[in-house]
């Protein structure tokens, strides 16, 4: 019994060691297959268009932009849903762009949410944006990307669920979108955060010195990979209040500022309080009206709100982009996917697009 009591082990081990293969010599390899982590690479190599050139790249010169041709450009232009909702919806599909293109609009704002970013995954959000890209280029329309989070990034608060980021995701979004799109001359704007605020304290604290920090990394990080597109950078007050410039601008040439000058955020005359906001500031940088629209109860203070910030924009020489070529993202600028008939906000946008407004 002893006797057996030993071998027995002894065969076991025998049998075990026969079965298995000789890994060292390459000869076969494991049974189980792990990830071959040490291959994996960020999304966001550069996209390969044949048409990268074909619109003029569009640059800073004082407080204004202009193109390669030397000519001043004042964008026009709206934006349209999120890429995300619009594919989950059906809806995706260059009939959008056509249909913008028909109003007289000569930019598209892509507003890109953080959720969408991550459920999509970037590898396939990136695909969507590349079919913006060919679009807007067959069409002689530029394009605005914005990362359309709205809250406290510094302290990682957000209104909604649907704008939850955090720095480090912004940093990878903008360094995947800038390596990805480098040389690309139809898109123009990189609109670094859509509407920051603090929500009058329910949101934390935030100051202009660290909103401003922030915003001067990503400006270097960006250029790292693209030294050509144009930050926009957005004040406090959901992306309305740019008076810390009279004292911090963003220590980088070469950029623009972005307000949304909602009929809301102040009462009339408008014009004395614009001035004081954000109007200044477009006597010495570039700024764009990235979002506006009809958002009060009745279509008389509308209009008069519309035509009073055409004529305004007029006269600093400013681009805009109306909100929002959807039929259910309000200010609505359509009732409808079947009839694309335009609401009263999207009417206002034609007309001045068209050139119908502004002295």
């Amino acid at each position: 019994m002893k006797k057996f009591s030993t071998v027995l082990p002894i065969l076991f081990l025998v049998l075990f060691l026969s079965s298995q293969k000789d890994y060292t010599q390459g000869k076969e390899k494991p049974a189980i297959k792990y990830h071959e982590w040490w291959n994996d690479r960020f999304p966001g190599a550069p996209l390969k268009f044949k048409d990268a050139k074909l619109l003029p790249l569009i640059m800073v010169k004082g407080n204004q932009f202009v193109n390669t041709n030397g000519d001043t450009v004042i964008f026009h232009g709206l934006a349209i849903a999120d890429p995300g909702k619009l594919i989950n919806e059906g809806h995706w599909s260059k009939q959008i762009f056509e249909k913008a293109k028909t109003l007289g609009t000569m930019i598209i704002r892509i507003p890109v949410h953080p959720v969408s970013w991550r459920e999509i995954t970037p590898e396939k959000y990136l695909k969507l944006l590349d079919q913006a890209v060919e679009w807007c280029t067959e069409l002689g329309m530029y394009i605005d990307i914005d990362w359309h989070s709205i809250g406290n990034l510094e302290e990682g608060l957000f209104q909604d669920p649907m704008y939850v980021t955090s720095l480090t995701e912004t940093y990878n979004f903008w360094r995947t979108i800038a390596e990805h799109f480098q040389g690309i001359n139809t898109i123009c704007f990189y609109e670094l955060f859509n509407e920051p605020t603090d929500y009058r304290g329910r949101l934390g604290n935030v100051s202009w010195h660290d909103w401003k920090k922030i915003n001067e990394n990503l400006i270097k990080l960006i250029r790292a990979y693209d030294s050509e597109k144009i930050p926009l950078v957005a004040g406090f007050d959901w992306a309305y209040d740019l008076t810390p410039l009279n004292m911090e601008p963003i220590d980088a040439e070469g950029i623009g500022y972005s307000v949304h000058p909602y009929p809301h955020k102040r009462t009339p005359p408008y014009e004395p309080k614009w001035e004081e906001d954000f109007g200044f500031a477009a006597n010495k940088y570039p700024v764009v009206a990235t979002e506006l629209g009809f958002t009060m109860p009745d279509s008389a203070t509308n209009f008069t709100y519309g035509k009073t910030i055409m004529n305004y924009f007029k006269e600093k020489k400013m681009s805009w982009i109306w909100w929002c070529f959807d039929p259910e993202w309000g200010p609505t600028m359509f009732e409808s996917w079947k009839s694309y008939k335009l609401t009263d906000n999207g009417i206002f946008y034609k007309e001045a697009a068209q050139g119908e407004f502004g002295k």
